[in-house]
């Protein structure tokens, strides 16, 4: 009886590690991979209860895959489970990561490793647009919800208001118009906590206490998966910080595209970049302990939150909201890293890069990480012939 439960937490990390170490292709690709260990192989789930824990996912912020992980671990191994799963499955991406971001540091500016990012940029590009194709066909269900993305949308794009704000005020109008219903003590809720959020200003040397700050408000507002995050990081790191420059986050997305795991581990880069080892560690506590922290409260709630058509309306509103947030992020990327910088116009080899990896990518299905790799050959093949020169 001792052993049981050291030995549910033995299976546990080496299952959740294994899945770490080889979970390539994005969230949809993890959980599909979780699936089919713990309800297939290992029956410590029924299908109905995964399939159950999967739409939970989706009423909180965070990578949808890493909680799922963290569910599981819960369930079948009480709550050092859920500690276990998620650093498991956490770690090789993070470690992985962080060894990128010193050779980055160390050797990215160096004309052997420019060419690879070159051509990286635009496969990333067309990695993100497939992202944001396939959710935008599941979070667009109604005509009033793509109303409220365009809208959010062009807010975002004319008046550069903060992504938090953005989903909120997307989220309360959807909760009021899908449901007719005038949720008075949600709305001053919901605009007290926007008005409290917290401040960050520019300083020479960041401490490490606002970066990991900034990190935690990212990862307790991050609804509509891990590539959401790229346009919490534009808004904040680079135009109203200035902590990171738009080549940086273009670099991190890419190396983080290198690594199997939750795409939330770009953070362990960016934190490195911005305050080495110390700020890689703060960043991605930061931004992966909300996860934790939403899944234990909400594991035993589930079967009430899906039950509240309210909650549904909201959520619905902040998943499509999110999707116009990538979509503003997306135009902004795709200008900068398919536009030369010294005359403006259009980058012939970045464009054929990106449009042939959207087609293998969309068509295809095309795992990220050979589109990356593939881009990266060619932006090398690319500098051979004098392109950089």
């Amino acid at each position: 009886m001792n052993n049981l439960p050291l030995n549910r937490l033995g299976e546990v990390a080496k299952l959740f590690f294994k899945l770490g170490v080889i979970g390539f292709g994005g969230p949809v690709a993890h959980i599909a991979m979780i699936e089919d260990e713990v309800v297939k192989r290992r029956q410590w789930l029924t299908q109905e209860h995964f399939l159950d824990l999967l739409g939970a996912t989706n009423l909180i912020p965070g990578p949808n895959s890493t909680e799922m992980a963290i569910h599981v671990g819960y369930i079948y191994a009480g709550w050092l489970g859920l500690i276990v799963a998620g650093v498991c499955f956490i770690l090789p991406a993070v470690l992985i990561t962080g060894i990128l971001a010193w050779i980055y540091v160390n050797y990215g500016t160096l004309p052997q490793f420019s060419p690879l990012l070159y051509g990286i940029k635009p496969a990333v590009l067309a990695i993100i647009l497939n992202a944001l194709w396939s959710l935008g066909k599941k979070a667009v269900k109604t005509r009033q919800l793509l109303i409220i993305a365009v809208a959010v949308g062009l807010i975002t794009w004319f008046g550069n208001i903060n992504e938090v704000i953005a989903l909120l005020l997307g989220g309360i109008l959807g909760m009021i118009w899908l449901r007719n219903s005038n949720q008075i003590n949600l709305i001053i809720t919901a605009l007290t906590i926007s008005t409290t959020l917290p401040v960050i200003t520019i300083t020479p040397v960041v401490p490490l206490w606002k970066l990991g700050l900034f990190f935690l408000k990212v990862g307790s507002v991050l609804f509509g998966g891990g590539y959401l995050l790229i346009a919490f990081l534009q808004g904040g790191l680079v135009n109203e910080y200035g902590w990171l420059t738009q080549q940086q986050l273009l670099d991190a997305v890419a190396i983080g595209q290198f690594t199997p795991g939750p795409v939330l581990s770009t953070a362990t880069f960016i934190g490195y970049i911005i305050a080495d080892i110390p700020g890689a560690i703060v960043a991605t506590v930061g931004i992966f302990l909300p996860s934790f922290l939403f899944v234990a409260i909400l594991n035993p709630l589930i079967p009430r939150l899906r039950a509240s058509s309210w909650t549904r309306a909201f959520l619905d509103a902040v998943n499509v909201s999110a999707v116009a947030l990538m979509v503003v992020t997306t135009l902004q990327l795709g200008i900068t890293t398919l536009t030369l910088t010294k005359t403006l116009y259009v980058d012939f080899f970045g464009l054929v890069i990106f449009l042939i990896s959207a087609v293998l990518a969309i068509r295809y299905r095309i795992n990220a990480a050979w589109l990356v790799l593939g881009g990266g050959l060619i932006g090398w093949g690319v500098s051979v012939v004098g392109y950089f020169q």
